[in-house]
């Protein structure tokens, strides 16, 4: 009996895919307002954006790069925000607990790009860079 090629083609391409997905990156949907204008600046047209895990394997995030990250307040959800302090920056905040943050080692500190209309570090404050 002979395997059709349709199946050596699932047996050999879905690992890849997965493997690809996992490592690589893949393409994530941006919903909301908080990332506008850079994002969804026509409330009837979605954009989508391709999230490279492969950059951030060693956690070197840079700021005004975009990242995706679980969302602190609904881990269920994750959240795509721009990246606006790093690790020893001093950050002025918008509405945090204070008004001025050190970002600690290991963190860093996200903000929609929509002020006023993001759930962000200005709500629950820097972000850990092991867990994305």
């Amino acid at each position: 009996m002979t395997i059709p090629n349709f199946i050596k083609s699932l047996l050999v391409g879905v690992p890849i895919g997965v493997t690809f997905f996992d490592s690589i990156g893949y393409i994530a949907r941006v919903d909301g307002i908080s990332m506008q204008p850079a994002f969804n600046p026509d409330k009837n047209i979605t954009d989508y954006v391709y999230l490279n895990r492969w950059a951030v394997r060693g956690l070197d995030i840079k700021r005004g790069e975009i990242i995706s990250l679980i969302s602190p307040k609904n881990p269920e959800q994750k959240i795509i925000k721009r990246v606006v302090g790093v690790q020893g920056d001093i950050i002025i905040t918008r509405g945090y607990k204070t008004e001025v943050v050190r970002i600690p080692e290991g963190h860093c500190w996200v903000e929609g790009d929509h002020a006023g209309h993001s759930m962000d570090s200005n709500s629950f404050g820097p972000i850990s860079l092991g867990n994305h």
